[in-house]
């Protein structure tokens, strides 16, 4: 559980329900119409730019990333890659498929280096499976940054919607609320789905992107160096460039 994007979101939607309910009564800001043109005209154009299969799965998939880290320890990767090259080096390569490895992509990378095949071969494999797996990240991203950016845009729709009710019956004094008040609210629904919820996810949706992408980067220098049988030690001398300079030296001191 990511208790980072768990604490900001509560505590975003707390400060703001505190603030508005501090000052007025908080039914006032609740508005059905105001929320279907928002909610509704945003997912409508999220529809349309991506087909739907892409959109459920992008979110959530989103959802999963952004409250769950199942990003992979470089140093647990790293360890395991030395012990299955000094395992080579001493027995060949049946032994590795006999080894417990839980990241999918490292798995399939010792697979193929059991089942004989070149390094070439191997390594083209690899990085289509990184390639893939980007794109894949990437729509998802791209999902999550569509709705921030329709969300505000049905926002002032809204607006325009709620202002033209109101001018169109000025002598009714009950419409002239009605109309205000979707004008207002409108735009703070598409602020708040689009700075507390979709521009966050998508940020965090990169960053975790990102460090995914290095990790898929390390673990296709472990296949490498693994198929190369070269020696654990010089092995692990390269991977550690991967971490960041505290973290070696910690590598070091556990070695």
């Amino acid at each position: 559980m990511d208790f980072a994007t768990l604490a900001g979101l509560i505590s975003g939607i707390s400060i703001i329900t505190f603030a508005v309910s501090s000052g007025s009564d908080f039914h006032v800001f609740l508005n059905l119409p105001g929320f279907l043109i928002v909610a509704g005209g945003t997912t409508a154009a999220v529809l349309i730019k991506f087909p739907i299969k892409v959109c459920i799965q992008s979110f959530i998939e989103g959802v999963k990333t952004a409250f769950i880290d199942r990003s992979e320890q470089p140093e647990e990767l790293i360890k395991l890659a030395t012990r299955l090259s000094s395992l080579k080096r001493k027995l060949g390569n049946l032994p590795l498929e006999d080894v417990p490895i839980k990241n999918t992509l490292f798995k399939k990378g010792v697979e193929l280096i059991v089942d004989g095949h070149n390094i070439d071969f191997i390594r083209k494999v690899i990085r289509l499976e990184i390639e893939h797996a980007i794109e894949r990240h990437e729509i998802g991203e791209r999902v999550f940054r569509a709705i921030g950016e329709s969300a505000p845009a049905f926002g002032m729709i809204g607006t325009l919607v709620g202002l033209v009710q109101m001018l169109s019956n000025m002598q009714d004094p009950d419409a002239l609320g009605i109309g205000m008040a979707i004008a207002l609210l409108t735009t703070l629904y598409g602020s708040l789905i689009a700075n507390l919820i979709a521009f966050p996810i998508a940020d965090k949706l990169q960053m975790r992107h990102e460090g995914e992408y290095q990790t898929m980067n390390l673990i296709l220098e472990c296949i490498m160096g693994i198929e190369k049988g070269e020696n654990p030690r010089l092995m692990e001398e390269v991977l550690v460039t991967y971490l960041p300079v505290r973290d070696r030296k910690l590598m070091i001191t556990d070695d």
